[in-house]
């Protein structure tokens, strides 16, 4: 997938193009995307999206966290993986938040060669967002743009949102949320130096440092597969802020990986979380603790296939 930052004074070549924010490109943004696609080959055109690097209500509001789906790297990869030829990667300023939808558009058809563009059936652009398709399709008419509406997805009688599956992912609807994904949620990072408790016990962890505004699922203990390099292992992650240890605040992202004993301190680290075990909770004492750990590690063990 070629990837354009911004305004390019290299001329592109005539594409079909789409537009959103594809937090997670979950199953009803690959619907969208898979229609773009389509009518890109039936066209001899390729295919183009246009996202934004940061999050548009970040840019206008500092004091906005968001909790996303994905990192950029994230929606980059997945981007790809559903087959888009070219991602336009458009800054979002202050000033194109001004932007009325028929300004958006000539900018989309006269810097990037957009001649056709895929609406998703839902979506409004444009300052305050107040035009209709009707209105997107006038528009494209003047400035000699192509403006399709995309049908809606409605695979498994699902109605698929970024803001459903943050949900169902704090809620620990995790298998839930999965399905709407598409693919296993992700959390990757660079393994960080821990309490070190967890190897005194049995349990040695890596300790990660997620990239600021990654949604964190609900606190608890989850199955997940770590894949580190080109190898992938069985593993058991601790959300939360360990009770037991009395770490207060302190809320931490741990993995103990199954069948392996190596010091990967400072390597990147990527799990996709397959199965919400159970809530975190506080135990009596080391050795209760250490109990339910032995339990959890022997359940994920059978639970998970390599």
């Amino acid at each position: 997938m070629e990837i354009i930052s911004g305004k390019t004074d290299v001329k592109c070549a005539s594409c079909v193009g789409t537009i959103g924010f594809f937090d997670g490109v979950h199953r009803g943004h690959l619907c969208l995307l898979e229609q773009v696609e389509q009518l890109a080959a039936s066209k001899g055109m390729k295919s183009a999206v246009v996202t934004f690097p940061v999050h548009p209500r970040k840019v206008l509001h500092a004091s906005y966290q968001p909790e996303l789906l994905s990192t950029k790297d994230e929606k980059l990869d997945l981007l790809a993986k559903a087959g888009m030829d070219r991602c336009i990667l458009l800054p979002f300023t202050e000033e194109l938040s001004l932007y009325t939808a028929q300004e958006f558009m000539r900018l989309l058809k006269e810097d990037f060669q957009i001649d056709v563009l895929v609406i998703g059936y839902d979506h409004r652009f444009g300052h305050d967002r107040t035009d209709k398709f009707e209105d997107y399709c006038r528009y494209g008419k003047d400035l000699g743009m192509e403006v399709v509406l995309a049908r809606e997805y409605e695979g498994e009688n699902l109605s698929v949102s970024s803001s459903i599956i943050r949900q169902l992912l704090k809620g620990g609807e995790l298998e839930k949320a999965n399905r709407y994904l598409g693919y296993a949620y992700r959390l990757s990072g660079k393994v960080i130096n821990g309490h070190h408790i967890g190897r005194k016990i049995g349990f040695p962890t890596a300790n990660i440092k997620v990239e600021e505004g990654k949604l964190l699922p609900k606190d608890g203990v989850y199955g997940v597969f770590v894949y580190l390099g080109n190898k992938k292992y069985k593993g058991m992650l601790n959300i939360g802020n360990r009770p037991t240890m009395e770490n207060g605040n302190d809320k931490s992202v741990e993995v103990h990986i199954l069948d392996f004993d190596r010091d990967i301190y400072k390597e990147e680290l990527t799990l996709e979380l397959q199965q919400y075990i159970r809530p975190e909770r506080k135990y009596s004492d080391i050795t209760e603790l250490t109990d339910q750990m032995n339990k959890d590690r022997e359940f994920i063990s059978h639970l998970l296939t390599l």
